[in-house]
């Protein structure tokens, strides 16, 4: 049974209300420093970090919390902030509805190379005059948020936009402005959307190519190109990032989440996650615990 809370709105209280942004600090207050259990949004979560302590746990990757970070978390990924004291910043999130409705196209946050479902998520870490300008959008942004204008979520996502460009364009790996066209994000998106749908049955790159119809080193160097890692990488990355989530937050044993993923032996899970985490399923269960 699958234990992971959830938050499915960005706003409990207004379901209607697709974008949320706080001050990280008076979050902290607000929950007198108690830490949150592991858990997932279905939605997105920026962290801009100005000033903390402590540990930033994403997907079982730990982080170390320190000054002028920004993270970025997608719908899905199991996180946890632990804080040592107060911290200080804006912690923002907003939906797939959000940027529909604001003229961001979701072809957008695709394009980005900073929400990695699968595998590591680091934060991003800028210069002084970076985090500066980033700062400069979250307190137009927070301001906003606060006030009464009109058309003011317009404005919001128009900063939105403006933040998140200047993220990637910290990045190293694909600059917005890239010689790829755009066709090769839209078979970014297709292709997750796929793994997505049949990673629990399929694992072969050669598959997810078929159904696209191109051929695997095509969708190879698209999606390295575009995330940094190759397709099988971001294949086997899903798998592996799900099994960890079952090990944990399930009370299933390993030759069930063995099956539950599309292997057909426990033998040949137990070797693919060794091989990936260098740890056998039942340590990591047991480290975790």
């Amino acid at each position: 049974m699958d234990s992971v809370k959830t938050y499915q709105n960005v706003n409990i209280n207004q379901h209607s209300v697709s974008f949320g942004i706080s001050r990280m600090e008076d979050i902290y207050t607000r929950r007198n420093g108690e830490v949150d259990v592991p858990h997932r949004h279905d939605y997105y979560t920026v962290l801009i970090v100005k000033k903390a302590r402590g540990r930033h746990i994403i997907d079982f990757n730990t982080y170390d919390l320190g000054d002028n970070q920004i993270f970025f978390v997608a719908p899905g990924q199991v996180h946890q902030v632990v804080e040592n004291e107060k911290s200080y910043g804006y912690a923002m999130t907003f939906s797939n509805q959000f940027l529909v409705e604001n003229l961001i196209r979701l072809s957008f946050i695709d394009s980005l190379n900073l929400f990695n479902n699968y595998g590591q998520s680091p934060p991003l870490i800028p210069t002084k005059e970076q985090f500066e300008t980033i700062t400069n959008y979250s307190n137009q942004i927070f301001k906003l948020f606060n006030s009464e204008k009109n058309m003011k979520l317009l404005s919001i996502g128009a900063f939105l936009k403006l933040l998140l460009i200047e993220c990637n364009n910290i990045c190293s790996i694909n600059p917005i402005e890239s010689d790829v066209d755009s066709t090769g994000d839209n078979l970014i998106r297709a292709f997750k959307k796929g793994v997505e749908k049949g990673y629990k049955k399929e694992h072969s790159t050669t598959f997810y190519a078929n159904e696209l119809h191109i051929t695997p080193d095509h969708l190879n160097r698209t999606v390295k190109s575009r995330i940094g890692k190759t397709a099988k990488e971001y294949i086997q990355a899903r798998i592996i990032t799900e099994a960890k989530r079952l090990l944990c937050f399930t009370d299933l044993t390993t030759k069930e989440i063995a099956y539950e993923l599309g292997f057909n032996a426990p033998a040949n899970f137990s070797a693919f996650f060794k091989k990936n985490t260098k740890v056998s399923p039942s340590d990591f269960k047991l480290n975790q615990n």
